[in-house]
């Protein structure tokens, strides 16, 4: 369990503290903000009124692409032109398959960024079988490659981000590791090692990828390792490939959030296809989660962490009428709070609209399964698949028997029940002390929903769930917690931190959320949050990069444009990407693929098998829907 301080308590994991110019990250220093512009890197005055737009956001360090020798040398430029203007901030580098690049740059800005999957290394999806003796001589060819860099690193005081990308690991790599977290951190560390071998520690290190379970174990073996070797590099966090609007948000929030939660993390970017200086605002809303007044949870120390923190394992529940067991989570909606009668059109904020004329409901593919409605009553008949449940009192003496309705119970209920129902039912509660306290009442009916509404809710869980694995209970669990924030933004972001963890975990059978925002806010909230834990799939997911100087086409336009045509296809994952750096790599993970190879000029993948080529830009995307009828994954709108 050794990568974090303390699994059941917070605190920063301390790493050897690096300059990047001014700026001193890692260590005890804040946790630093940054991102990366979008503009041509030899369009001096965009790069710098975007930089400038980026850094009065709140941007600490300012990543630019450099491509080829040109951008490199124009780097230079670009600083001066912002030390004139009275701005100091950091610049980075950004390198992919050109040492050459790497070398000017080094001697022009204070970091550069090499990624160990396409820097002196090859990626051309071939299979190929290495010797030990080849494998070890394609290590040197590297190091003879690498060293320079190294050396001109250490003599001009240039910090270096060695940066793993799950979507371009090397053939090498894949040939022994697989696409795997433990591949990713192979990758980066043959590089730390070579950096280490000339005496140069000025390193930060990422482990990025657009599926949220990789990128946060592959961070989890990195810092494992870095425990074994007692050598700990300050690392940059980010979901890469993230996308836009709610989505984006949500699945850097689970991600980024997870690692945050266990104290690790000295940088962070959230990668967003919107205008870079927009991701400021997000990332400090992430840190600012730990800013929040609120009490902390009782913890238990003596009980041992059991789930697993390197591979996604779901924890075993058994199944009490479709809660549990192999059933995906499900999802709570509340009309708890109505002041007034509750009436069919309150159902359409979590996914059941009613139709008056033809008396019939339709149910969309983001529909909660559950309504908790306290003490109100229901004057109308509901879909068969909506389960209603109310407060213990409420069913006990007003409600029919209905098999869809169900009792939540308390733990001061159990005061007049003494035995628990015999049939479907709920138990709430709070703390550590009464799950304890409720124990020998639980039965094969009780489905459990642990409220955390504290500052450690990721502590508050795990400690739960430790308690019911000691105790040997099986009952699914549902993961309820409460949000005071007005702000949606913040609301999106914290309690996708606070859920993903535990679903990233395989801790919880369904989640609800307790907020004063508007329901469909909650609602698609709630759903996104799974999906980017890969947990129920309700809709199309985007693998979209945040563009940048490479990027070949208005990425914002084009993922706009595809979203409006696609957004109907739950569960097809499409990639949307700017350049090849790490296109076809993470569209592995995506069935279609939408790549930028020239000007005006898109390639499409089934996978990452590149099937269209060099279609024009303004016949892609009809192309790409061509693509996906082809494969028999085409629905239409209803």
């Amino acid at each position: 369990m050794s990568y974090c301080n303390d699994p059941l308590k917070r605190s920063r994991l301390v790493t050897e503290e690096v300059h990047i110019g001014n700026l001193k990250m890692g260590g005890t220093n804040p946790i630093r903000i940054q991102s990366m512009t979008t503009t041509d890197t030899l369009d001096t005055k965009a790069s710098v009124d975007q930089s400038i737009r980026m850094i009065e956001a709140g941007c600490e360090l300012v990543r630019l692409t450099a491509p080829s020798k040109k951008e490199a040398e124009n780097l230079g430029v670009i600083r001066k032109e912002l030390q004139a203007k009275g701005f100091d901030t950091p610049l980075v580098a950004d390198i992919h398959f050109t040492p050459n690049a790497a070398e000017i740059a080094a001697k022009l800005v204070q970091k550069v960024r090499v990624n160990p999957g396409n820097y002196a290394d090859k990626k051309k999806f071939e299979e190929i079988e290495y010797t030990d003796d080849s494998y070890q001589a394609e290590l040197k060819r590297i190091e003879q490659k690498f060293t320079p860099l190294v050396n001109l690193c250490k003599e001009n005081n240039t910090a270096m981000r060695i940066g793993t990308n799950h979507g371009s690991l090397s053939d090498r790599i894949l040939s022994r590791y697989g696409d795997t977290p433990e591949g990713m951190v192979e990758s980066a560390y043959e590089f730390i090692e070579i950096c280490e071998k000339n005496n140069y520690f000025n390193l930060v290190i990422s482990m990025k990828a657009s599926n949220t379970l990789v990128m946060i174990h592959a961070y989890r073996l990195l810092v494992k390792r870095m425990f074994e070797k007692n050598k700990f590099y300050p690392l940059h966090l980010g979901v890469t490939e993230a996308g836009d609007g709610e989505d984006g948000r949500i699945k850097s929030a689970v991600g980024i959030g997870a690692l945050l939660e266990d104290g690790i993390g000295d940088t962070i970017r959230v990668s967003l296809t919107e205008e870079p200086e927009a991701e400021i605002p997000v990332a400090r809303n992430l840190l600012e989660k730990y800013n929040q007044n609120l009490p902390e949870a009782t913890i238990d120390i003596n009980l041992q962490t059991v789930y697993n923190p390197f591979a996604y394992t779901r924890r075993k529940a058994f199944e009490i009428q479709h809660v549990g067991g192999t059933h995906h989570p499900v999802v709570f909606a509340d009309l708890s709070k109505k002041q007034d009668a509750i009436k069919p059109a309150n159902f359409f904020g979590f996914g059941y609209s009613y139709s008056k004329e033809l008396d019939k409901w339709t149910i969309h593919d983001q529909a909660a399964d559950y309504v908790y409605i306290g003490s109100n009553t229901i004057p109308f008949e509901l879909p068969g698949t909506l389960s209603i449940i109310v407060d213990f009192a409420t069913f006990n003496s007003l409600m029919p028997k209905q098999s869809n309705y169900c009792p939540l119970i308390l733990p001061e209920d159990l005061v007049t029940l003494q035995t628990l129902p015999k049939s479907k039912h709920f138990l709430q509660v709070e703390t550590l002390e009464e799950l304890k306290k409720c124990i020998p009442h639980i039965n094969d009916h009780s489905v459990l929903i642990i409220h955390g509404r504290y500052a450690n809710n990721t502590a508050f869980f795990r400690n739960i769930q430790s308690c019911l694995h000691e105790e040997k209970i099986l009952n699914p669990v549902i993961l309820k917690i409460s949000s005071t924030t007005e702000q949606e933004e913040q609301f999106q972001l914290w309690t996708s931190m606070d859920l993903g963890t535990q679903l990233i975990d395989g801790f919880g059978d369904g989640i609800w959320i307790e907020s004063n925002q508007p329901l469909r806010t909650i609602n698609s909230t709630a759903f996104a949050i799974l999906q980017a834990t890969r947990t129920r799939i309700s809709k199309t997911e985007y693998i979209s990069c945040p563009s940048c100087g490479r990027t070949l086409f208005d990425l914002q336009e084009t993922t706009a444009k595809i979203r409006a045509k696609t957004e109907h296809l739950k569960g097809v994952k499409i990639g949307i990407m700017g350049c090849i750096v790490n296109g076809p790599g993470e569209m592995a993970d995506a069935d279609y693929g939408y790549v930028g190879t020239g000007p005006g000029k898109i390639n499409l993948y089934k996978e990452k098998v590149v099937v269209k080529r060099n279609i024009p830009e303004e016949e892609a995307v009809e192309a790409l829907i061509d693509l996906i009828k082809e494969h028999g994954d085409w629905i239409d709108k209803k």
